[in-house]
């Protein structure tokens, strides 16, 4: 088989094979032209590359990135994924750098930690003028555009959000999430299901084929999508929040229903109590039949499909432009979706499911068919950006560039000189985790350490052994537990960090409070799914209370005087 970009590949199958049926008409004119071998007689014409290609990164929400690699990948038609895997690079072991979207996009376009970021929340980013990726090869002459969703910059979600997040801390359990529930469009012909995305992908076409085609210097193109995210649920609250799978039939067509796995549960009573927590405010702990978690898991990976078929416009519109074998072409996600593994659904986890995200590359210079199993997380995204387009990277990044990993040659020398540390970082800061969580990746291990390191126990799986990650064995080996948290605290302090985030939380709640007065308590009565709040306000208000006091600063000191007045 001749490859998209003109060489052999090394694909033991043939594209039209791998695509859906309704682009079988596609590829058929196409393959004439764009992917027959030359001639017998006639040379083969050497491709052209220019030295600093195009870059497309497609980076979507929500998506497990286990779904990019086997045995994950037979549980649903993913076509286009399938495609970059033959002509490019694989990560098998890709990770975010905090599960939940505005921290984990700060850190995918500053390149640095989120501790270092400090984007705790979904709301608190980087600073709308942070200078990204994307910036800097602006001004060393690429051509930039960028449509759907960014969600790196503070100042984004609901209040009910953000007092989710600030309130973490306080000795209360409020159920914050609507139950995961699934609805359907009975018809076997609706692609276009999430409209938005599919309008931001038009847009991102027609950009390729006006601007783009005639650009004269290289292009950067980003597309952000929000699926396969769940959908908002009206019947939820203010600002909704999403707990909906949602699709058509003719997305549910391509999972392969039977092969769906049914995750095992730890009994409530057994649960680690971060997990606990996450699972009440996410209002799973209720009765679920194994139908209902097999239509959630279903539902999930056939908007995963949905989402693999807006990439695939994307590249048959490079591809038809004949920008296809100019282009670096990345797809990356956010974080995962947990979709009712652990007795959870949504992100806010450490474990694979939220953790695990897809990476894959392709384009000039990048090897074909590679499976690259070194940890990798989206701090890299940036100075791999940089590294394309043959631009110093800064020594402050926390990432490292995927060239030395997936290429012929790195565009950076040094590159192949700094050492790729054999780890990697996630932290998380936000709401339906009741605890600064910090976890170290490296080898066969999976090490969660929470808070302070001491008022909450740890987690240690071995992933060669229990892949699920249902057996907790950090008081079995404490010698490899304290090996890894000491790695693990030489990486970041990550009590103090704990310490810092806690501080931000109360200092954040006492403003919102002062900013709406004495009736705090009826607006957060009245905020999404806090309807438990309605029932016993007093209590919560005392626990709210109790926390500012046990933990006084300035700004707590001078709100309790005021509180005192009227409890």
């Amino acid at each position: 088989m001749t490859s998209v970009y003109g060489t052999r590949s090394p694909s033991s199958g043939s594209l039209c094979c791998s695509l859906p049926a309704m682009l079988l008409l596609w590829v058929s004119v196409v393959a004439a032209s764009a992917l027959a071998a030359p001639a017998p007689g006639i040379p083969e014409e050497k491709l052209q590359v220019p030295q600093a290609p195009n870059v497309v990164l497609v980076a979507s929400d929500s998506f497990d990135g286990r779904l990019t690699i086997q045995p994950g990948s037979q549980v649903v038609k993913l076509p286009f994924i399938n495609f970059m895997k033959v002509h490019g690079t694989t990560f098998l072991n890709a990770y975010t750098n905090s599960p939940i979207c505005c921290p984990s996009r700060a850190a995918m376009w500053s390149g640095l930690f989120t501790h270092l970021t400090e984007s705790w929340n979904n709301f608190k980013g980087l600073d709308p003028n942070y200078t990204t990726w994307m910036d800097v090869m602006e001004k060393h002459g690429y051509q930039t555009q960028k449509y759907g969703k960014l969600d790196y910059t503070s100042g984004h979600h609901s209040i009910s959000n953000r007092v989710e997040a600030w309130t973490r801390d306080v000795a209360f359990l409020l159920r914050q999430e609507g139950r995961p529930v699934v609805t359907l469009i009975p018809d076997k012909n609706r692609r276009r299901v999430m409209e938005n995305d599919w309008q931001n992908t038009d847009k991102a076409i027609n950009w390729l084929r006006q601007e783009a085609i005639n650009c004269t210097q290289p292009f950067v193109l980003y597309l952000g999508l929000n699926l396969p995210h769940p959908y908002p649920s009206p019947s939820s609250g203010e600002s909704f929040g999403s707990s909906t799978f949602h699709t058509s039939l003719y997305w549910l067509e391509k999972v392969a229903y039977d092969a769906i796995k049914i995750p095992k549960w730890s009994a409530l009573s057994e649960m680690h109590p971060v997990d606990y927590y996450s699972s009440y405010t996410k209002n799973c702990t209720g009765n679920f039949t194994e139908m209902e978690i097999k239509n959630i898991r279903a539902f999930y990976y056939a908007m995963c499909a949905e989402t693999d078929a807006m990439l695939g416009e994307i590249i048959l519109a490079l591809r038809k432009l004949d920008l296809l074998q100019k282009t670096v072409v990345i797809y990356t996600s956010d974080h995962g979706e947990m979709a009712m593994e652990h007795r959870q659904f949504y992100k806010m986890s450490m474990y694979e499911a939220s953790a695990h995200v897809p990476l894959l590359m392709m384009g000039p210079g990048i090897k074909a068919n590679l499976q690259v199993p070194n940890f990798v997380s989206l701090v890299d995204i940036y100075p791999t950006m940089l590294d394309i387009a043959e631009i110093a990277l800064p020594q402050t990044l926390s990432g490292y560039s995927l060239l030395g990993l997936s290429s012929e040659a790195s565009a950076n020398e040094h590159t192949f000189k700094i050492h790729r540390p054999p780890w990697i970082l996630s932290e998380f800061h936000g709401c339906n985790v009741n605890a600064s969580t910090y976890m170290l990746r490296t080898g066969q291990w999976k090490y969660i350490a929470y808070s302070d390191g001491a008022s909450v126990q740890p987690q240690l799986f071995d992933l060669s052994s229990d892949p699920d990650e249902l057996t907790n064995i950090a008081t079995e080996f404490p010698e490899i537990t304290s090996s890894l948290d000491q790695k693990l605290r030489s990486i970041v302090n990550y009590p103090k960090v704990s310490a810092s985030v806690h501080q931000y939380n109360r200092e954040q709640f006492i403003m919102w409070k002062q900013s709406v007065g004495q009736n705090y308590s009826a607006v957060i009565a009245h905020l999404r799914w806090h309807q438990d709040w309605q029932k016993e306000p007093w209590k919560y208000e005392k626990a709210i209370h109790q926390w500012l006091t046990a933990h006084s600063s300035p700004i707590a000191v001078d709100y309790n005087k005021t509180l005192s007045r009227y409890i």
